[in-house]
């Protein structure tokens, strides 16, 4: 629908509703933030209205243009619209704004709110998930567009703010963005330079649009409350094939209001009573009517979602044509969509492994061809590190500008937005994605992680060199407390394996782990490949911590280990029996996973009688005093490491059965 061939006071009224509809949610909440939704109301309007593909009866349409409001304070101008155009958000829910259990949270939430593609509010996040989701377009359009029938095509739409590119993520993400030319990306720039401590000539006062035009970017500016300028930039945007699309459109915060326009203060405040009543009527806005839609409003937003129905309809019959005429391109889908993972998966990965030792980041790196060959939506890269974490896929290309057959991405030197680009593919359906670099860099990428984990969504990261005894490279690179930081993110699956075999069960988890984030946790060393057939019980991984060494009867004393420590806590638990000690061994290689377990299968592995515990990992001691309590014995690193090799830093800090029974007799005298 064109919009200079809508009736202009139609339009008007339209975009006022956008307005006033906000400031009316932020002012009942009395908390909130009215002014990007009242001042980037003609943009967003204009763009729903003749630009976006939608359906709010199918908000997950593979084929939809995505809508990403990366800066989610704005989120009640999210509502609005959503609310306008037709999707399962009432007027109530809008009453609601910001209030315990609504579907109006201050800033969107995935899964929570009908037509919300991404949990955004930390700045930034959503410019880069915008990055992945249309890398995945472009990736998936290369799979299906077959036989003329364009299956994928669309675009990735989003709202960036002055504070969204003053993040360190977005310079990443448009550098990755523009290098490989993914012009389906068209974000538009609610430029105006106001941010809460005031205007952004404080902090921010470079060139926008040469920096993106440095990235490779088609820059536009446009007045943003012009209609005409509006709907010119777009759809130039949307002809432009060789790079992605920035249009800066300058705008007055608070727009409509006559004491805050263009105020800091109008950024995350409400109002008040007195400067709405003066807005409503600055406006010609009724004062007595909260939360008001004209009927003209209603019936134009329906008559927009009745017209791309017909879109939409076409695109289902096109669909179905389609995996009726080719049986191998409908099973490839399912295979995608439905992430179908094969059930003998684990006794493929475990012919991979040889009895000399290995590392965990070597196995994991062979058994990645594996799943690579049985899995086609599994794919990813490396923060620049592909050589030393293992994760190339072998039989497969590297993606590049104009070139997307392939399953190996380099993100480059770019953990901040390697996680935020993995949570926009993982986003967009069809795409296990995974992403690696060292444990320590995870700091890099931890927002990324946490939103990950937020919003419950299957991202897979491959944390390889993973304590102090990687050895040389020193303390910089040597995590220490990584692992605690990770184990504490609410869904958060964190894994670390303690050899070949249980990388295995690792992996496994992971592909079948689809309701949050999954970390790897692998060793750069060299770890023995425990023979199990040589004791009474197997790899179970996926209960989190088992028995690998019992004792003869109610043990006495109970060893706990994870990672390269278990190799060494079996060696220390074996010359513990020999010595007449009622000694057991417990492989933990996941917190998460134990504590999902039964309490009668926890006291099984634990039982409550036995209070000499002693844990033994290369990390920090803190999350240990769950499982061996405060009276029990940690054999951990509290401090930071040093530049040595592996085995020099392994007796130094410990790490040797020697010390750990030294320590055991010196606390229990055992």
């Amino acid at each position: 629908m064109l919009i200079h061939k809508i009736d202009k006071h139609k339009v008007e009224l339209a975009v006022n509703t956008l307005r006033m509809l906000s400031a009316d949610a932020v002012e009942k909440a009395q908390s909130g933030h009215p002014g990007l939704p009242m001042g980037f109301a003609d943009v967003a309007f204009v763009l729903w209205m003749q630009f976006l593909r939608f359906n709010p009866h199918d908000p997950q349409w593979p084929n939809r243009d995505r809508f990403i409001l990366s800066a989610g304070h704005g989120s009640m101008l999210l509502y609005a619209l959503l609310n306008l155009f037709g999707y399962d958000l009432s007027l109530d829910d809008i009453k609601q704004f910001r209030q315990f259990g609504s579907k109006t949270p201050g800033h969107p939430e995935y899964g929570h709110t009908p037509g919300v593609e991404s949990t955004t509010g930390p700045l930034g996040q959503g410019f880069a998930n915008g990055v992945g989701m249309a890398l995945a377009e472009r990736i998936l359009a290369d799979r299906f567009n077959k036989g003329g029938m364009k299956i994928i095509d669309h675009y990735i739409y989003g709202v960036v703010s002055d504070g969204d590119l003053m993040e360190g993520i977005t310079s990443e993400a448009a550098s990755f963005a523009g290098h490989l030319g993914l012009a389906n990306i068209i974000y538009i720039y609610d430029c105006n330079q106001i941010t809460i401590e005031g205007s952004t000539s404080l902090a921010f006062t470079e060139d926008v649009a040469k920096r993106f035009e440095a990235y490779n970017w088609r820059v536009f500016k446009i007045d943003g409350h012009n209609h005409t300028e509006i709907a010119e930039a777009i759809e130039t945007a949307r002809g432009e094939k060789e790079r992605p699309s920035l249009i800066i459109a300058r705008t007055h915060i608070g727009k409509g209001s006559p004491n805050r326009q263009d105020t800091a203060s109008i950024h995350g405040e409400p109002l008040g009573a007195k400067e709405l009543e003066l807005t409503k009527e600055s406006l010609r806005w009724p004062k007595d009517k909260p939360f008001y839609i004209p009927e003209e409003v209603k019936q134009l937003c329906q008559s927009r979602v009745t017209e791309l129905k017909e879109e939409y309809e076409n695109w289902q019959t096109q669909f179905k044509k389609y995996i009726r005429k080719d049986a191998n391109m409908s099973r490839l889908w399912d295979t995608y969509f439905k992430k179908e993972i094969p059930e003998n998966l684990e006794s493929e990965l475990l012919k991979t492994i040889k009895k000399d030792p290995v590392a965990t980041r070597i196995a994991s790196g062979e058994m990645m061809q594996v799943i690579a060959q049985r899995i086609p939506g599994f794919m990813g890269g490396s923060a620049d590190l592909c050589p030393s974490t293992k994760t190339y896929i072998k039989n497969s290309s590297s993606i590049d500008k104009n070139k997307f057959e392939g399953r190996n991405i380099h993100f480059g030197v770019r953990e901040h937005a390697m996680g935020g680009i993995l949570n926009g593919m993982a986003l967009y359906g069809g795409i296990i994605p995974f992403g690696s670099t060292f444990l320590t860099f995870s700091d890099y990428m931890r927002p990324s992680i946490r939103l990950a984990a937020m919003m419950r969504i299957q991202v897979i990261y491959v944390f390889t060199h993973d304590s102090i005894l990687l050895g040389e490279d020193g303390p910089t690179h040597q995590p220490v407390e990584h692992l605690t930081s990770l184990r504490l993110i609410p869904n958060l699956l964190v894994i670390r394996p303690s050899d070949a075999t249980e990388t295995a069960a690792a992996w496994v988890a992971a592909l079948n782990h689809t309701d949050g984030p999954t970390a790897l946790i692998l060793s750069r060393q060299d770890i023995p490949v425990i023979n199990r057939s040589m004791y009474p019980s197997q790899s179970h991984l996926k209960y989190g911590a088992y028995v690998l060494k019992d004792s003869e009867g109610n043990p006495d004393i109970i060893l706990l280990a994870s990672g390269s420590e278990v190799a060494i806590a079996l060696e220390a638990t074996l010359q513990l029996q020999s010595k007449g000690a009622k000694a057991k061994l417990i492989s933990m290689p996941s917190f998460e996973l134990f504590r999902s377990n039964s309490d009668e299968y926890r006291k099984s592995i634990l039982p409550p009688a036995c209070k000499k515990r002693v844990a033994i990992e290369a990390a920090a001691k803190n999350d240990w005093y769950e499982f061996v309590g405060l009276d029990g014995l940690i054999i951990g690193v509290d401090r930071y490491g040093a530049s040595a090799p592996s085995n020099v830093i392994a007796e130094h800090y410990g790490f040797t059965v020697q010390n750990i029974l030294r320590e055991i007799n010196k606390k229990w005298g055992l």
